[in-house]
This record gives structure tokens, C-alpha cells and sequence, in this order.
């Protein structure tokens, strides 16, 4: 994945052919190793291909194999663990503190009030 996505972004920048070599360059600019097998395999299957041709025809499979839909079922847990969190504070303030402090950490001897 990384290589194609160097390859696009070269294509994108007004590299009209990028070589293994460029796309390398551009992995490397980012801290990436490019795997050189892989990269040479992709530049090959590349070469002399349209890739906006490329690109219509990969649509074509992803509405035949689908892809939409796995991104709505995030939301289902969530409402246990907020109603968690809320137990638990209340329980923090509900508990004891002996008695013998008042707010300003005073030793409850009547004060002011």
C-alpha cells in the first residue's frame, strides 16, 4: 500500500513516470523502507498503463464487492461505560471524610459559620 500511495502522490506532483527509484526517494523522505520487490512488481505491472483507466476499472470491483457499511456500528458500548463513570463519581463524593474537615481543611472546630 505504501508504495502505490508513493507512486499516486508522485503522479499527483507532476511525475508523469515515476521509477522505482523516485518512489524510493519519496518513501525514504518519510522515515519508510521501500521493499524493492514489491516496488519493482509494481512499477512493471504500471508501465504503459493509463491510470485513469487503472482507477475506473478498480471501482468497478469495489461496487461489485461492496465496502460501505462497516463504519456504523461504533456507537453500541459507549452508554454502559459513561453510566459507569458516573456511578463512580458519585460514589467519590458521597464518601466519608471522618468528619473532621470542613472544605478549606480546617479540624471542624465551628469556624466562622
Amino acid at each position: 500500500m505504501k508504495h502505490i500511495a508513493a507512486y499516486l502522490l508522485l503522479k499527483l506532483g507532476g511525475n508523469d513516470s515515476p521509477t522505482a527509484a523516485d518512489v524510493t526517494a519519496a518513501l525514504s523522505t518519510v522515515g519508510v523502507e521501500a521493499d524493492a520487490g514489491t516496488l519493482k512488481k509494481l512499477i512493471s505491472d504500471l508501465e504503459g498503463k493509463d491510470l485513469e483507466e487503472i482507477m475506473e476499472e478498480g471501482k468497478k470491483l469495489v461496487v461489485k464487492v461492496g465496502g460501505g457499511g462497516g463504519g456504523g456500528g461504533g456507537g453500541g458500548g459507549g452508554g454502559a461505560a459513561a453510566a459507569e463513570e458516573e456511578k463512580e463519581e458519585e460514589e467519590e463524593e458521597e464518601a466519608d471524610m471522618g468528619g473532621g474537615m470542613d472544605m478549606f481543611g480546617g479540624e471542624g472546630d465551628g469556624g466562622d459559620y
